[in-house]
């Protein structure tokens, strides 16, 4: 049996696809070259500082943001991928439509919860929410789950409880947060935009090998399951890994060039203490696994916990690796809409909090 990624190329731009679906075809032509293009002007950049700057100190400090950022997110991708690759072969699409609820919102909130039981971080569940998609889960589900996902997530919401000192409240409380943000951003760009309109590829229904079930898998052995499973792994794991690795280089850069006090400065207030956390969640790139260990440093400055939990809050939901890896699966107005939307869910929820006086 010949897999779908036999012809898998280890070069450093994208892979050929040839799944012989002619709009795909034509679309990822034009993907190919914008992506060709990209990549050379980011390898280009990366020589061109080794070359001029190798022993300047903002050199050192850059390899050191980037090669911890990138280091710290590639098992979780790697985890991600293998973890889509196996929703690929063994989990047909007729299961997956089962398992969600007929009613819209019923699934968009039931897709928020799937983070209990697939607990991965956000640099993970982009490929296995590309999955989803592809076998063909409602648009609100996958967009509940992917901003829910790394939050309402067992491993997290353990690394929360022990980074405030066993604080029971506040890792609730993020999980809350969490949730219904997005479960409200899900229901409203399921009202706003169609699939056609959110992807950056539609793949009509068994006629596609390469975006949907492929073939009649039940026929084939185990070895011969988990061989095509690890074959999609590894394929999605090249595919969004670029995008990682692009979006690991910029927030090193921004970090490097950008003092911290510009950002600690202006936490005086509540509402800039917000605003400040959400930029600096955006820009550090943080695991949702260990952000929690640095909102809770900026406890003993005076940073209220409302800001400290949009940072833990907006941080698994969007910075720049994230939009890098959003680039694979989502069109620009898709990803435009979905920031905005996050953003300001994010903001008005811990102004919310703060002047409640839930906290």
């Amino acid at each position: 049996m010949k897999y779908p990624y036999n012809d898998l190329k280890t070069t450093p731009f994208p892979i050929d696809t040839g799944c012989g679906c002619h709009d795909h075809e034509e679309q990822g032509r034009t993907v190919s070259n914008i992506g060709r293009n990209i990549q050379v002007l980011f390898l280009v950049s990366a020589l061109l500082m080794v070359a001029f700057h190798p022993r300047s100190e903002q050199f050192v400090t850059f390899s050191i943001i980037f090669s911890s950022i990138v280091l710290e997110a590639f098992p979780f991708m790697l985890f991600g991928t293998l973890l889509g690759g196996f929703i690929e072969i063994f989990l047909s699409r007729e299961h997956l439509i089962n398992i969600l609820p007929k009613r819209k919102h019923d699934a968009i909130i039931l897709a928020a919860l799937l983070g209990i039981i697939f607990p991965v971080c956000e640099c993970a569940i982009v490929p296995v929410v590309r999955k989803f998609l592809n076998k063909g889960m409602p648009l609100g589900s996958a967009v509940a789950f992917l901003l829910a996902g790394p939050i309402v997530n067992p491993l997290v919401f353990a690394s929360t409880y022990v980074a405030y000192s066993f604080s029971f409240e506040t890792a609730v409380l993020r999980v809350i947060a969490g949730f219904f943000i997005a479960v409200t951003v899900g229901i409203t760009i399921d009202s706003c935009l169609s699939k056609t309109q959110a992807l950056t590829e539609t793949t009509p229904v068994h006629t596609c090998g390469l975006c949907h079930d492929n073939g009649d898998m039940t026929k084939l052995s185990l070895r011969k399951k988990v061989f095509a499973a690890f074959q999609h792994g590894a394929a999605d794991f090249y595919d969004i890994g670029r995008f990682l690795i692009m979006g690991a280089f910029i927030a090193a850069a921004l970090q490097t060039l950008v003092p911290r006090q510009a950002f600690t400065s202006v936490m005086a207030g509540p509402v800039t203490a917000i605003l400040s956390m959400m930029v600096l969640a955006v820009i550090l790139n943080l695991c949702s696994e260990a952000d929690a260990f640095i909102a809770s440093s900026f406890q003993p400055v005076g940073v209220p916990l409302s800001a400290q939990l949009a940072f833990m809050v907006l941080g698994p939901m969007l910075d720049i690796k994230l939009i890098m890896m959003y680039l694979s699966v989502f069109t620009r107005k898709m990803i435009i809409m979905l920031s905005g939307m996050v953003i300001l869910s994010v903001f008005l929820a811990m102004l919310f909090l703060e002047f409640s006086g839930w906290l």
